[in-house]
């Protein structure tokens, strides 16, 4: 065969692998795509028709002026001073229980990470109060911990005051004297589990050898743990921080449950319900429910870097 004719097969070849490679490509991209036209008609779509309802002036009682306002729903959120309040509380409530969920985490993680009697199942029952329904959980700490009359806590108080002889002991109603508190409360209970289960994970990926150098070197258990350990722990920490964030930022359950929206406790997620529901502006619920979703897709966005760095990192 004559060089010509081997590069006129070659040409001819070469077209066919490539429709091969292009059919094997859409032979394992096919299985997907009923996924995928699932996912953007059960979220994309009515995002779409959220962001359309949120530059309307739309009244359920009032159907007959309904109007075009383009931004002005998302202006009230700023100036609406019950709104701000939301916002304020939202940024309060994420914050207070992501910190004091993952410092608690990691006490926690430290201690499991030892080597005890029973400790598979103790790491059960620490694991137990993120399984709990939220709402449930909400319930829990609204009756059976901080109800004033036959509350756990306030029991405590009073068999504490009875070993002291007060006949009298202080019997604070928590929910109406402390309500972000008991609130905050609620939430850290129920999430530092799920910091426990990252933080955990990330101590036993990390490696004995530094540890057995810095005790040799003659280090202590704080400045291993500072020096070695810590550094170690900054991606999963961060990773805690984030996921966490994301959730914890769409919170209902536990406002909705504890004082029902009242008491200064409202959350952006409470105030998209009470505006939809309660006040029947669809216009603005839409816009509230908007800018919580790019709340969560800013952390979202951070939360993927930080497991693709980790995830990197893990391969190397």
């Amino acid at each position: 065969m004559t060089a010509v004719s081997q590069q006129a097969s070659g040409a001819l070849a070469r077209p066919s692998a490539a429709r091969v490679t292009a059919r094997k490509k859409w032979s394992l991209r096919a299985p997907l795509l009923p996924a995928l036209i699932f996912m953007v008609v059960m979220t994309q779509l009515p995002f779409v028709a959220t962001l359309v309802i949120s530059t309307l002036s739309w009244n359920s009682l009032q159907p007959g002026t309904r109007e075009f306002v383009f931004l002005e729903n998302y202006k009230t959120m700023f100036t609406d001073s019950a709104l701000r309040e939301a916002l304020f509380n939202t940024m309060i409530f994420t914050a207070a229980v992501v910190l004091i969920s993952v410092f608690l985490g990691l006490i926690i993680a430290l201690l499991l990470d030892r080597k005890f009697l029973g400790r598979g199942l103790v790491r059960t029952m620490m694991i137990a109060p993120f399984l709990v329904v939220p709402i449930a959980a909400a319930l829990v700490w609204k009756h059976a911990l901080l109800n004033p009359g036959y509350g756990l806590l306030n029991g405590v108080l009073t068999w504490i005051g009875k070993l002291f002889g007060d006949s009298t002991p202080i019997q604070p109603d928590w929910i109406s004297e402390m309500p972000k508190v008991a609130v905050i409360a609620s939430l850290v209970w129920q999430w530092t589990p799920f910091m426990m289960l990252i933080l955990l994970a990330g101590l036993q990926s990390q490696p004995s050898e530094p540890l057995e150098a810095a005790k040799v070197d003659g280090a202590s258990d704080w400045q291993s743990f500072r020096y070695v350990t810590l550094p170690h722990m900054r991606t999963y920490i961060e990773l805690a921080i984030l996921l966490g964030s994301i959730y914890i930022v769409q919170n209902f359950d536990a406002v909705f449950t504890l004082t029902s929206g009242g008491l200064g406790t409202a959350n952006l997620p409470y105030a998209v319900y009470n505006t939809f529901f309660a006040g029947h502006e669809y216009g603005q619920a839409s816009a509230a429910g908007v800018l919580v979703v790019i709340g969560s897709i800013v952390i979202g966005t951070f939360a993927l870097r930080v497991v693709s760095t980790l995830l990197r990192e893990e391969t190397r």
